[in-house]
């Protein structure tokens, strides 16, 4: 009797110790689109089973608001209690590096962005000192997306309804304001805790700029969506 009682004992105990260790290895993972998309970005990107996948989710900023207090005010949809990482694409990636200071992630990794102005195009260095954006209306901004999108990232036409279906979706209120926080974005520092992945085709933003720990050959703006599969893997890999 003892012996069998011996024996239902050790099972149960083995399986307290493998759950307590599953839920500790587990954790969420928090994933940042670019400016003119939204959690449909990430559709090809596939982690692995230890991480919960949650999309942050972008209200209008305030006219003025900086990407600091941006990144201060999507940090309330991160639960810090428990274990998580940061991964943000484009202007997603900016506002990790942001919230990568004064939160405590366990990785931060960026995908076709910038961790610092220094590495944005010469544009919009140049516009923030000619911000002539601000005088053309909202809606045409939007309107100048859709013609430029196919020349500024051509592999679009992988996912070509996708991606105009996420501009059609857009708020161009929203758009206007956060080309206003990317114009005005002063960082010239990173933490080396940042994983940054960029493609040497990226037109939206040229890797000559750009310094980063992974070079994804012939890779766009849009790898995230259109090299899902092998950004999946090196992604994994990193966060093991």
């Amino acid at each position: 009797m003892r012996s069998i009682l011996f024996i239902f004992l050790s099972i149960a105990l083995f399986h307290l110790n493998t759950n307590s260790k599953a839920e500790e290895d587990h954790m969420k993972a928090y994933l940042f689109p670019g400016q003119g998309s939204d959690h449909r970005l990430f559709q090809n990107l596939h982690l692995n089973d230890t991480f919960d996948i949650i999309h942050i989710q972008y209200p209008v900023p305030d006219r003025k608001m900086s990407m600091k207090d941006y990144a201060r005010l999507l940090a309330d949809q991160i639960d810090t209690t428990e274990k998580y990482v940061l991964i943000g694409v484009s202007l997603g990636g900016m506002i990790c590096t942001e919230m990568n200071d004064f939160l405590k992630p366990e990785k931060t990794i960026l995908i076709s962005s910038a961790k610092r102005r220094k590495e944005l195009p010469g544009f919009y260095r140049f516009m923030k000192y000619f911000p002539v954006y601000r005088i053309i209306p909202k809606n045409m901004i939007k309107g100048v997306s859709f013609v430029a999108q196919p020349f500024f990232e051509p592999d679009r036409k992988n996912g070509k309804k996708i991606f105009v279906s996420m501009l059609r979706d857009l708020d161009p209120t929203f758009l206007k304001r956060s080309i206003n926080m990317i114009v005005r974005w002063d960082r010239t520092e990173y933490s080396d805790q940042i994983v940054h992945l960029h493609g040497d085709n990226d037109h939206t933003l040229p890797i000559k700029n750009i310094q980063t720990d992974h070079v994804i050959e012939d890779g766009s703006h849009l790898m995230v969506f259109t090299r899902g599969d092998e950004l999946s893997s090196l992604i994994n890999d990193i966060l093991k």
